[in-house]
């Protein structure tokens, strides 16, 4: 975790502050640089009005917009900019009143000497403790060359240095992006990034690229942009969070079913749900959930596959009331749009569910609607194993469900994380006695012992039963069994 100074300049949002070891460190020269729409704005923003909160005089010298952009900008949030001055340097075309040209940069009249000097008498009237310059590359133009371009922001840089104000300067790289001049002058560099996915919603994510004498949370940060600010979700970090619990066994109201897992499972450890669609998954889990409320637990279920109001209606079918465990407290039930998540913002979810809610159970159904909010396949991987290696150190138990491809005999997995799982529960079709019957197997347990046999099992209104082990039938994994025994050990449909 990175080491935290009680003297930074904090900036106002959570998660950044985080992944910045604290904030910003005091008197120093910062840069943040994106591209335009990407955030930078709504951050300075953020810490200006961070810093008028503490009292702190601040200074907002604008080059690309006008004080009534900003104002707006900070309107559409909710803000109110008191404490904050904006000192705008902006053409002079619509702007004719000989007072107000006192505060107007000509660029194609003025010299880049000029344009400092105008800042540096912004500053000297105001004596910020803050100050945010934006953006570089109005200063980047005037200067032509990359040799004066550099030295007017170290003059900057020493300038304020001096005076002892934190900087944040902004550049929206539309000049040149390979320029690094400020990179090297800079004490600390932030870097943010929009993706555009093919369907969906843009992803915004951000990198420290340096930070002179600080251990700050490296990789890159999901962030986005909501009506009220920036909100950044720091990578998780699955060994900044264990704490100690007791690994006692989980079971559920079924004795066969806690028969067929050895008894139970193991508090903290993670199960993984496999088999085609149709087949229960997601009512096995419903079935975990009840148990855990009735034990007096919270759980939280987060649904990507399906219209809670639907899920709701069908588990009530089965008897379980997920409504009634939602308004008494026991139950967390979130809608999870794949579209429009990005995978640190649900990592956030989760945590909050665990560390604020205190859930023990956690399900997640299905990792098919997860792995549409990933980049790809190995990026889903490394997300899910750290997400689990979170929740195992917390002591709460995961349970996930996947939806395998096919009805009967070979069925394949959009990702295999069968490895990842601590347990692994598979649920099949198969074909006996001219019916579609449904049979459950673990077919994995790091915990402990599981009993090996293969189980069919019915969904009907008590939920979920199961039946005594197929020992008579060969080849159910298959989907198409050789009859080796007993038919009658076959559930009837009113058993």
């Amino acid at each position: 975790m990175p080491v935290t100074s009680a003297g930074d300049a904090r900036i106002g949002i959570a998660g950044l502050d985080d992944v910045l070891g604290g904030g910003l460190e005091r008197a120093r020269t910062f840069l943040t640089e994106g591209s335009p729409g990407t955030g930078k704005t709504t951050i300075a923003l953020q810490f200006l009005r961070a810093g008028a909160a503490l009292g702190e005089r601040c200074l907002y010298v604008t080059l690309s917009e006008t004080e009534d952009e900003l104002r707006a900008t900070a309107a559409s949030h909710g803000w109110d900019l008191t404490g904050v001055e904006i000192y705008e340097l902006v053409p002079p075309e619509n702007l004719l009143d000989e007072e107000q040209q006192q505060s107007l940069l000509y660029s194609s009249d003025l010299e880049l000497g000029e344009t400092t000097r105008r800042i540096f008498k912004a500053f000297e009237r105001t004596r910020p403790d803050r100050v945010v310059i934006d953006s570089l590359s109005e200063i980047r133009l005037l200067a032509q060359s990359s040799l004066r371009y550099r030295r007017q922001i170290l003059a900057l840089k020493h300038y304020f240095a001096r005076s002892g104000a934190t900087v944040v300067m902004l550049d929206d790289l539309t000049t040149d992006t390979n320029d690094k001049t400020v990179h090297s002058v800079a004490h600390g560099v932030i870097r943010l990034e929009e993706l555009a996915p093919d369907y969906g919603a843009e992803r915004r994510r951000m990198r420290v690229i340096k930070y002179r004498g600080r251990r700050y949370r490296g990789g890159y940060h999901d962030f986005t942009i909501l009506t009220g600010g920036v909100h950044v979700y720091p990578r998780l970090v699955s060994a900044e969070h264990k704490v100690e619990f007791a690994r006692d066994l989980v079971t559920t109201d079924t004795p066969e079913l806690n028969g067929l897992l050895g008894g139970g499972i193991e508090r903290g450890s993670s199960v993984l749900v496999l088999g085609p669609a149709g087949t229960g998954k997601s009512l096995l889990m419903l079935t975990f959930i009840a148990t855990a409320v009735a034990r007096g637990e919270r759980a939280a279920m987060f649904v990507f596959d399906e219209e809670i109001g639907t899920l709701v209606q069908r588990a009530r079918a089965l008897g379980i009331d997920l409504a009634a465990m939602v308004e008494a407290g026991g139950l967390t039930l979130e809608q999870v749009d794949a579209a429009e998540l990005t995978p640190g913002e649900f990592s956030a979810r989760v945590r909050r569910c665990v560390e604020e809610h205190d859930a023990q159970t956690i399900v997640v159904d299905s990792l098919n609607g997860y792995q549409a909010a990933m980049p790809g396949e190995q990026a889903l991987v490394l997300h899910l194993h750290e997400l689990l290696q979170y929740l195992n150190r917390r002591g709460a138990t995961t349970f996930l469900t996947v939806a395998q491809h096919g009805l009967v005999g070979g069925m394949s997995t959009p990702v295999d994380v069968t490895y990842l799982a601590d347990t692994v529960i598979l649920l099949r079709y198969f074909e006996a006695l001219g019916r579609v019957r449904r049979a459950v197997s673990v077919m994995k347990k790091r915990t402990g012992p599981h009993e090996d046999t293969i189980r069919e099992y019915q969904i009907g209104a008590r939920g979920i039963t199961l039946g005594e082990p197929l020992t008579g039938f060969q080849g159910v994994l298959g989907g198409i069994p050789e009859l080796r025994g007993d038919p009658s050990l076959l559930r009837r449909e009113d058993a």
